[in-house]
């Protein structure tokens, strides 16, 4: 079965006026009603024509808002992501107000009458009077411990010659406490007020007319201000407390020949110089331990590698 032939088309000559497309003249634009007018998504400033189009499109302020908005969020976004770092910086904040807040508070109860001096105890001393200290340094009685003047302390106890050091020690809330360190006495020096006690550094501790018992003579050439007076208060004081008892005079014409004198039996000890004075101390010990002074006139110490009894 075969298919018709299409119908030939109408030449565009023949169709009818009114079938026919809209002629337009060149350079004329299309009627208004062939397109869409076109509106523009975002509203110029000063363009009249848009508010006459009747669009409504966003102003200044609600730009201003979604900027705020966006900050609002960022922030948000900011503190979400630093909670941990701001926490243990809140924590570190704490910690520093609070031993900032406890140093000023001890500083602060420490310089306030409620640690006041109330009582002063002295410690170290046997031949300084206690209570003539004591009394001395009443002036210091309702101080703060913390505001304890030094050199008022210093210059009360200056007038105690015995006295060579001392050390202050607080112990709150009212007590203070003075450690005295007594000067060592090497003998007795006869001078024309008497016999004068010095210690190794030439101080007069006290006078007598006559020599006070258990302190040898000392008889040094050039005095307390010579380089043998020196010599022989290192020996002196080098000396062991069982040997010290036992020497009742002292002898130096020079720093380096030292002469000890023991007891009644009047034996010598040549003792030199006053260099290692730790070593000949010992060696002497053994020296008379083995050969009492009542059998040995002499103990030579001056080497101690070689120590010799005559």
């Amino acid at each position: 079965m075969r298919r018709p032939s299409p119908l030939p088309q109408t030449p565009e000559s023949a169709r009818p006026r009114s079938a026919r497309a809209p002629e337009r003249e060149v350079g004329r634009p299309a009627p208004a009603e062939d397109t869409a007018p076109v509106r523009p998504l975002a509203r110029p400033e000063a363009d009249p024509a848009w508010d006459d189009a009747g669009t409504e499109a966003a102003g200044l302020r609600d730009v201003w808002r979604a900027s705020r908005a966006r900050r609002r969020a960022l922030r948000a976004e900011v503190k979400r992501f630093t909670v941990r770092q701001r926490r243990r910086r809140n924590i570190w904040i704490g910690v520093g107000a609070a031993f900032l807040v406890m140093v000023v508070g001890t500083a602060g109860a420490a310089y306030s009458p409620l640690f006041a001096v109330e009582r002063i105890d002295v410690v170290g001393a046997s031949q300084v009077d206690v209570a003539a200290v004591t009394e001395a340094l009443d002036a210091q009685l309702g101080t703060p411990l913390a505001m304890v003047d030094d050199s008022a302390v210093k210059a009360a106890l200056v007038r105690f010659p015995l006295v060579e050091s001392y050390t202050l020690e607080a112990r709150p809330p009212h007590d203070l406490v003075v450690r005295i360190v007594e000067r060592t006495p090497i003998g007795v020096m006869q001078t024309p007020a008497g016999f004068t006690v010095v210690d190794a550094a030439g101080v007069a501790l006290s006078t007598t007319p006559e020599a006070p018992a258990g302190q040898p003579v000392l008889e040094i050439a050039g005095g307390t201000d010579s380089a043998a007076f020196t010599a022989a208060g290192r020996v002196v004081r080098a000396l062991p407390d069982a040997v010290r008892a036992q020497v009742t005079g002292v002898s130096a014409s020079t720093p380096d020949d030292v002469t000890l004198t023991l007891g009644a039996s009047g034996s010598r000890v040549v003792w030199g110089s006053a260099d290692r004075s730790a070593e000949k101390a010992i060696v002497l010990d053994r020296l008379m331990a083995k050969s009492p002074p009542d059998r040995a006139k002499e103990y030579d110490v001056t080497s101690p590698e070689a120590g010799v009894v005559r």
